[in-house]
């Protein structure tokens, strides 16, 4: 595996195959790549998944089924920037598909517990427009949404 910059290492409990191959399944420009085995004596079941390298969006990930000891918090989530409407319901369907769990303010978990969160490419621009009440108003409407709706937020902005 050869990459610039960063890898991102997922820990799983058992699962790192099947969430390489459903991240791959989402996004564009993404592949499975390696995969290790537990050899004969190692703390997993010898010949079961240790690792699976993978691309998602572009980026380099790591699953790695390294047991039950750690699990995935909100302290860490990966921000998915959308143009339109369209992309927001894509990702945030399939990300929460099969037991994942929608949050609120544009976040979600997927069916691993891992934290999304699905935006529009203007939100930032909206929440830091140098017009206080602006900012104010789309940071009210975005704090009551769970999936964001970018015309109820344009709406918000506009201030109707």
């Amino acid at each position: 595996m050869t990459t610039d910059g960063f890898t991102t290492c997922l820990w799983f409990d058992g699962q790192a195959e099947e969430a390489a191959h459903h991240y791959v399944s989402i996004f564009d420009n993404s592949g499975i790549g390696k995969i290790a085995r537990y050899p004969e004596g190692a703390p997993q079941a010898a010949g079961s998944v240790m690792t699976v390298e993978f691309t998602a969006n572009g980026h380099t990930f790591l699953a790695l089924n390294g047991g039950p000891r750690f699990r995935f918090t909100e302290a860490t989530s990966f921000m998915i920037h959308c143009a339109d409407q369209e992309e927001i319901d894509h990702y945030w369907t399939r990300l929460t598909e099969n037991g994942g769990e929608p949050g609120p303010c544009g976040w979600l978990k997927d069916r691993f517990g891992l934290s999304w969160q699905v935006v529009p490419d203007r939100l930032d621009e909206m929440i830091t427009d140098p017009d206080p009440a602006r900012a104010a108003r789309v940071t009210r409407a975005f704090m009551a949404m769970g999936k964001f709706d970018i015309a109820a937020l344009e709406k918000a902005y506009a201030g109707e």
